[in-house]
């Protein structure tokens, strides 16, 4: 996180007032473009579009994406090794859209020279639509009124309309609309500045997308009617084809003249208007974007008229509706509030808007870590999204949960094929891909983290337990189960060491800075769940459904005594723990390296991956990201509240926070053992981390996982859920300052209404089922329409002691002592070899002259 992050407002509430359903700019700027470009980003989890400016400048990076539609490319390894990742993806910057350009007296609206009477940038949480009102005197002196809207729609999954009304208020003017389409992944913006492109893209930064050398989108047609336009492509080394159509209306009383035109890269409908003053114009331009692995783009085209048919017939208004009460039910389900603090809802809102534009429909494509609001991470899908989002969809958005789920059955028999390419049994999901094939050259940091297949059997239990989803479960889940219980069992090996233990070596952890190491701890917990929920989801199914069981079986080859040796190897899992400390290292020789001043590293050597050699981050106690912290929540039932308390005071002072995944996670375990301030210290930087652009690459997409993880910190840190088997329990840690936290829960066919105060739960059951959640281990029975409220004598321990920033040294069994410091950063070496040979040069005689 920024260091000089203080845990206060860090808006500016002059350009960006506090409103607890919108986003609000009241004027632009050049200085942050690629920031507010996100920020004001739309989608629906198929289809999104960057918040650039329709006259399409001035922008940071223009962006229009749609889910998994991607080119691939072959990874060139420097040395060359078996099972190495071979097949690189990348997300397409697909055609753009979303291009409306002004002309008035033949003078273009540009909003970096423009003279702007008024000016208002808005995203509603309500409805999805992005809209901007502005009036703009023109160097003529003439007044122009200008609105624009732009919505993609949640109940059209192809769909998005935009929107441009202009209207002059002093003097009559000619005005041009130009409404284009334009393929900016091949064929540059006209405007681009190339030098200036290339001196913001210089330096190296693994969370950018990289640039393609060659045409990505051939060409496969263009058409145009007389208000209709589409275009179509192939990618070049994927195959995957796409089309993308737009048609328009206009709306006014004036004089108009239409023109319209397509060429291989770029559609343009013209509308020359002599307009009047007071006499408004309304274009309307419905868009359509349809995408396939190897579909003819000639059968996209008809898919996109199809789309745009059924707008024209049911009308623009329709489509505004559908989209209103879709968002309405939404909210219903999700919006979690805060009383008293608008600034913090409307940052919550805006958090749980983007999983619903990253999510909603997804339908079996998974959600990359930046979404479709940028190109961050190659438009990759990590783990994140099992741990960080899954849980909030299977208590707000059931569907979308389960077609996130149903993304990983689909990878299924890749995920088996690159487990045999690892020499195991069962499956092993890519660390980081697009089409299924594991994408991450760089394995130690990336295929190494064999947590993954742990995290997707933890979302299809937790999708299960909220759902009571049983026929997904005794199909794909089921399945899912028994692969990666299959890959553990296969991966571990025993030893008798005082006792027959599993272990798991040359795994990563969640910790990008500690890797390919021996019993990492998440990983052993999380490969043990996985173990028992596997054994157990099998023997659950054979008694409750021999049919399913037995086709099961048939299919996987499955055998009894697997699910014995599964529950023996969970039961036999090694743990490590250090009973001097009272903690669980890292991994088995975690406490073996020396621990890194954080304390005493300057803020420009952070993040550390972008400063120092792995192999110097490696040598030392240091994390990217929580991680047995993270153990803690996923598997809080196995651990004692001192071994939780423990833990988090012995990594919160060595973990940098380099990662947007780890402040949710520090702030639930936080509130949970008792340090309340740093609780809501990482809450809000969990909260801000893309609105104040905390790690400084928000111009690249949100962060996902991260806006997933506000719900968690919410719902599990000061709400103080828990849901580690047999129903909901509550133990609240709601900060001392918020009066009340409120928010609705689905469980199976149940819909209960929480609301958290300083002294009390109540629980509301809205619809559904009778049903039962524990508060503080006592039973509360829910009947719908009697709300019940259990009395609080507190919110949990409040600890006194600070957590110190600066790691104490700590002594071993051995008696040496882990030092604390900070390595030398590459700079200042330099510096000192080049003061070096200066000075050796300086007091060398020059031999004299002959």
């Amino acid at each position: 996180m920024r260091l000089d992050f203080d845990g206060t407002d860090p808006l500016d509430r002059q350009r960006f007032p506090a409103d607890e359903w919108r986003l609000v700019e009241t004027f632009p700027s050049d200085n942050d473009l690629g920031l507010t470009e996100t920020l004001f980003a739309i989608g629906n989890g198929y289809l999104g579009m960057r918040g650039n400016p329709p006259e399409g400048r001035p922008s940071a990076t223009h962006g229009t994406f749609v889910n998994g539609f991607h080119e691939t490319w072959d990874i060139h390894h420097a040395e060359q090794a078996f099972g190495f990742a071979h097949t690189g993806q990348t997300i397409v910057n697909v055609p753009d859209s979303k291009v409306m350009k002004l002309y008035v007296d033949d003078e273009p609206l540009l909003l970096s020279t423009a003279d702007l009477v008024e000016y208002e940038r808005s995203i509603d949480f309500r409805d999805g639509v992005l809209r901007r009102h502005l009036v703009w005197r023109t160097p003529s002196g003439k007044v122009v009124r200008v609105d624009t809207s732009r919505m993609i729609s949640f109940t059209e999954r192809h769909l998005a309309i935009l929107t441009i009304e202009v209207t002059m208020l002093s003097g009559d003017a000619p005005v041009v609309i130009s409404s284009q389409i334009l393929n900016r992944q091949d064929g540059a913006d006209e405007y681009q500045d190339r030098d200036a492109m290339a001196k913001k893209d210089a330096g190296w930064d693994p969370r950018k997308a990289g640039a393609f050398t060659s045409r990505v989108l051939e060409p496969q047609g263009d058409w145009h009617s007389d208000r209709r336009m589409i275009l179509g492509y192939k990618c070049a080394r994927s195959g995957m084809t796409l089309a993308v159509g737009a048609d328009h209306a206009i709306e006014t009383d004036n004089v108009v003249e239409e023109l319209l035109d397509t060429e291989p890269d770029l559609g343009k409908k013209v509308y020359r208007v002599d307009a009047t003053e007071g006499r408004t114009i309304r274009v309307t331009k419905a868009v359509a974007y349809h995408s396939s692995r190897g579909v003819p783009a000639r059968e996209l085209f008809d898919r996109c008229r199809r789309t745009l048919d059924r707008v024209r017939r049911d009308g623009v208004a329709a489509q505004v509706e559908q989209q209103r009460e879709w968002v309405g039910e939404y909210w219903r389900n999700a919006d979690v509030r805060v009383d008293g603090h608008p600034e913090l809802q409307q940052a919550i809102r805006w958090n749980l808007f983007q999983i619903a534009q990253a999510a909603a429909r997804a339908d079996q494509l998974g959600v990359a870590a930046k979404g479709v609001s940028g190109s961050g991470y190659e438009g990759h899908y990590f783990w994140d999204t099992e741990i960080y989002v899954v849980p909030f969809l299977s208590y707000t958005f059931p569907t979308a949960a389960k077609n996130l789920l149903r993304f990983r059955v689909n990878l299924l028999d890749h995920a088996r094929q690159r487990a045999r390419e690892l020499a195991q049994r069962g499956a092993l999901f890519p660390w980081r891909t697009i089409n299924g094939l594991e994408a991450s050259a760089y394995y130690a940091a990336g295929t190494a983290q064999y947590h993954i297949d742990a995290d997707v059997a933890y979302a299809v239990a937790r999708y299960g337990d909220a759902t009571g989803d049983s026929d997904f479960l005794s199909r794909d889940g089921a399945e899912i189960l028994v692969e990666t219980a299959r890959m553990w069992a296969d991966l571990g090996f025993w030893r008798e060491d005082g006792g027959r233990t599993f272990h798991i070596h040359g795994v990563t952890g969640p910790d990008e800075y500690t890797t390919v190491v021996n019993n990492n701890l998440f990983t052993n917990v999380m490969a043990r769940f996985n173990l028992e929920r596997a054994a157990a989801a099998v023997k659950q199914l054979r008694e409750g459904d021999p049919t399913a069981y037995a086709r099961l079986s048939s299919r996987l080859q499955l055998r009894e005594e697997e699910i014995t040796e599964w529950e023996d190897c969970a039961a036999g899992m090694a743990i490590p723990f250090d009973d001097d400390l009272g903690i669980h290292p890292q991994d088995e020789n975690f406490l073996d390296r020396e621990m890194w001043d954080l304390s005493h590293t300057p803020p420009d050597k952070r993040p550390l991956l972008l400063n120092y050699h792995p192999l110097v981050i490696y040598r030392f106690q240091v994390l990217k990201q929580a991680d047995v912290v993270l153990a803690l929540l996923l598997q809080g039932d196995r651990f004692t509240q001192e071994e939780k308390r423990r833990n988090f005071e012995y990594y919160d002072p060595i973990t940098t926070g380099d990662s947007s995944l780890s402040a949710v996670v520090q702030s639930i375990i936080a509130a949970e053992v008792g340090h309340h301030q740093l609780a809501m210290h990482y809450f809000l930087s969990g909260l801000f981390v893309d609105l104040a652009d905390l790690h400084g690459n928000t111009s690249d997409g949100v962060h996902i996982a991260s806006a997933g993880g506000v719900w968690n910190a919410l719902v599990y840190g000061f709400a103080g859920m828990r849901d580690y088997g047999e129903g909901l329990h509550f133990d609240p840690r709601m900060p001392s300052g918020w009066p009340r936290l409120s928010f609705p829960i689905r469980v199976r066919d149940s819909r209960i209404r929480v609301e958290v105060e300083q002294d009390s739960i109540t629980f509301t059951l809205d619809g559904g089922e009778a049903v039962s959640v524990f508060v503080r281990e006592a039973e509360v029975a829910l009947t719908p329409g009697h709300p019940v409220r259990v009395a609080l004598a507190d919110q949990g321990p409040r600890l006194t002691h600070l957590v110190p920033r600066t790691p104490e040294p700590v002594v071993r069994p051995d008696g040496s002592v882990i030092t604390v410091g900070v390595p030398t950063d590459p700079e200042t070496l330099a510096e000192e070899a080049a003061a070096q040979a200066s000075a050796q040069s300086s007091s060398t005689v020059p031999p004299a002259r002959q």
